[in-house]
């Protein structure tokens, strides 16, 4: 079943991920979780399209070009940072991804690599093979050779649209008045996912411009806070 569409229309480059749209919601904290309620999500989880604080995260089962293996969300055994992203966007994409790729150098800092993994998901399968993700991570500054980072690839636009889109509940849309030598382009939401080992959502960040200090702080809190999470 497809999860409910984003609020507030579309903005510039993304799809407006309902900032400003509602007042500050704060839930009674789960018993489930680690960390504090969210402060700044801005609404109660039930309305917002994707899964928020609180939450479990929907199960989905893809393919890593790096390795072959098939990763499951429901069924990690880590702390995960889990987005949705395109390899050849001009510019939410990037920004996002060289700030996650700084979250991984400050958790290794914290011999934290074995407990927690990085797990951005493609939504343009056509392009984002394997090479292009691994150029991609160059690009990035992220260390696929850690083992903690791992790009997902749905198999067909068809099957990112499911996941991404209808499980998730990150929209994106293809956008073919592009001008760019590629052909076309997308407009998306940004958002980002701290889930715990029992894959309950602690986190949902929005917008490419993420606090590292906080999401690595919040990441050694759940580390440190989940029973069975194991340091390096």
């Amino acid at each position: 079943m497809r999860r409910r569409t984003l609020l507030c229309g579309v903005a510039t480059g993304t799809i407006s991920t309902v900032t400003g749209c509602l007042g500050s919601v704060l839930a009674d904290r789960p018993d489930n979780v680690v960390l504090e309620p969210q402060s700044d999500q801005q609404a109660d989880g039930e309305e917002l399209s994707y899964p928020a604080y609180g939450q479990p995260m929907p199960a989905v089962e893809l393919s890593s070009p790096q390795t072959g293996e098939r990763i499951d969300t429901g069924d990690l055994d880590r702390t995960a940072i889990i987005t949705a992203f395109f390899a050849t966007c001009p510019a939410e994409c990037g920004v996002l991804l060289r700030r996650l790729a700084d979250v991984q150098a400050a958790v290794a800092d914290r011999g934290l690599t074995q407990s927690a993994v990085f797990l951005p998901i493609s939504f343009d399968p056509e392009r984002d093979d394997a090479a292009a993700l691994r150029d991609h991570a160059r690009r990035v500054g992220a260390d696929i050779g850690a083992g903690n980072w791992h790009y997902l690839r749905p198999n067909s636009p068809a099957a990112a649209e499911r996941v991404v889109e209808d499980r998730l509940g990150i929209g994106f849309e293809r956008d073919t008045s592009s001008d760019r030598v590629a052909g076309y382009d997308f407009v998306h939401a940004v958002v980002t996912l701290l889930v715990n080992p029992s894959g309950i959502v602690e986190r949902a960040y929005r917008g490419e411009t993420i606090d590292r200090d906080r999401v690595a702080n919040d990441i050694e809190a759940v580390v440190a806070g989940t029973s069975g999470s194991t340091a390096e």
